[in-house]
């Protein structure tokens, strides 16, 4: 599966190549390198890389996003992101094919039971001081409840950007509101002697306490990198996660 996922990766950029001659079409494509990923508070694996690729049009855009870790351990990832932005509101539409959840590797498989794909939309505001993004699940493996009904799993992230020592950085608190095992899910398997045992939250739970610094080093006008860390507290499964990258 990670060989398609970097063949699919070359066809992109070849793509977006040709895109270039077009006005109001823009390309854009990066990618970073991460010491874990770690993402809503649930620790997907070891060092990864992190590309990314897609088209922008008039505050719309498409998003090829993935994740490949070294290990089979880790977890392969493909989101593909519908975006639109206008002024402080975001809306998006994603698919998000992940080897976290569901069962097997196929890509186009989606059983009720057996899919690795969640569709989830999500929208948000950025006030200035403060920024707020809704997340729901609303297809797809979109998690269960303690009863094994689909729990439309949401999360709810409030974030703080600041600057301080020439760094960027952001405080942010994260949480998911009703019961479900896609967030802080498979983590409180303690007693569990049955492979339906259900581990996951029985309630509203936060998440993800976290903070980010990144620091932008410009090297020419056409190239820069950044450097990030990131350090995150999960209360719901009393977890802490450091992570650290570079960003192209």
């Amino acid at each position: 599966m990670k060989g398609k996922i970097l063949a699919l990766f070359v066809l992109l950029f070849c793509a977006l190549g040709n895109v270039k001659a077009q006005e109001k079409v823009e390309p854009f494509y990066g990618g970073e390198i991460v010491s874990k990923y770690v993402w809503r508070g649930q620790d997907f694996g070891g060092v990864a890389v992190q590309p990314y690729a897609g088209l922008s049009y008039k505050g719309f855009s498409f998003t090829v996003w993935s994740s490949l870790g070294f290990t089979n351990e880790d977890v392969a990832e493909v989101d593909l992101i519908v975006e639109y932005t206008t002024g402080g509101f975001t809306a998006s539409i994603t698919d998000c094919w992940s080897s976290y959840y569901g069962s097997g590797d196929k890509y186009f498989a989606y059983g009720a039971n057996s899919t690795c794909h969640t569709f989830e939309a999500l929208v948000g505001y950025d006030f200035g001081p403060v920024n707020v993004a809704w997340s729901t699940n609303f297809a797809g493996y979109d998690g269960v409840t303690p009863k094994g009904k689909r729990a439309y799993a949401s999360y709810c992230y409030v974030a703080a950007p600041f600057s301080l020592l020439t760094i960027d950085w952001e405080g942010g608190v994260g949480f998911t509101p009703w019961a479900n095992d896609y967030y802080a899910g498979y983590a409180s398997t303690a007693g569990c002697d049955s492979d339906d045992c259900y581990a996951g939250t029985t309630g509203f739970a936060v998440c993800e306490i976290a903070l980010q610094g990144v620091r932008e080093f410009k090297i020419s006008d056409s190239f820069s990198f950044s450097l990030m860390a990131k350090g995150c507290y999960n209360p719901a499964i009393n977890k802490f996660y450091f992570a650290a990258g570079i960003s192209l």
